[in-house]
């Protein structure tokens, strides 16, 4: 079984002056606060598995 990596969350946000951006898009079936993995070609949710294919 592979082991889980957690991220900080101060890596999934960007502080620009006043600004807070969002580095990884959220996942539009769990909604705000719930950030999609990165795998390559594709955008995950590890809550509900709704994956997103890139282009």
């Amino acid at each position: 079984m592979a082991k889980k990596v957690k991220v900080a969350k101060a890596k999934l946000y960007k502080l620009e002056g006043e600004k807070l951006e969002h580095l990884r898009p959220a996942c539009p079936r769990c909604g705000p606060g719930v950030f999609m993995a990165d795998h390559g070609n594709r955008w995950a949710c590890g809550r509900c598995g709704y994956t997103d294919f890139k282009k």
